[in-house]
C-alpha cells in the first residue's frame, strides 16, 4: 500500500499538496490587486508545490479555477493559457464562489506523478 505524503500548507488544517501513489492533489492561491496577479502568483505557487511532489505542470490531469466574479474569466484564461503548455492542457473548469477575503482566485487540481 502506499504511503499518503503531506505537505503542509500556511494554515493550520490544511496542505498545499498531498501524494499518494502516482498522483498529486495540490491548491493555491496567490497575492496581488488584480485577477491576473493572483492568478499568475497562484499558478506560481503550484509549479513549485508540483516540482516538490516530484512532478510538473505537464502532467496534470484536472484543474478546477475558482473565481469570485466569473466576469474576470477572460482575465484569468490569458494568463492560464500562457502558462499552460500546449501539449498538456488539462481538463478544467471554472467556479463562481466566495473566497476567503483578499483572494479573488483559487486553483485546486490533480497531476500524475
Amino acid at each position: 500500500m502506499s504511503e499518503i505524503e503531506r505537505t503542509p500548507g500556511g494554515a493550520r488544517g490544511r496542505c498545499r499538496s498531498v501524494t499518494y501513489g502516482d498522483f498529486v492533489w495540490t491548491v493555491g492561491t496567490g497575492t496581488g490587486a488584480s485577477v491576473a496577479e493572483q492568478t499568475r502568483s497562484t499558478l506560481a505557487q503550484i509549479e513549485n508545490n508540483l516540482k516538490e511532489a516530484g512532478t510538473d505542470k505537464h502532467r496534470i490531469l484536472e484543474a478546477t479555477v475558482y473565481l469570485t466574479d466569473m466576469a474576470t474569466k477572460a482575465e484569468m484564461d490569458e494568463v492560464w493559457c500562457d502558462w499552460i503548455p500546449d501539449d498538456g492542457w488539462p481538463c478544467r473548469a471554472c467556479v463562481g464562489t466566495d473566497l476567503a477575503p483578499g483572494d479573488l482566485v483559487e486553483v485546486k487540481l490533480i497531476a500524475a506523478k
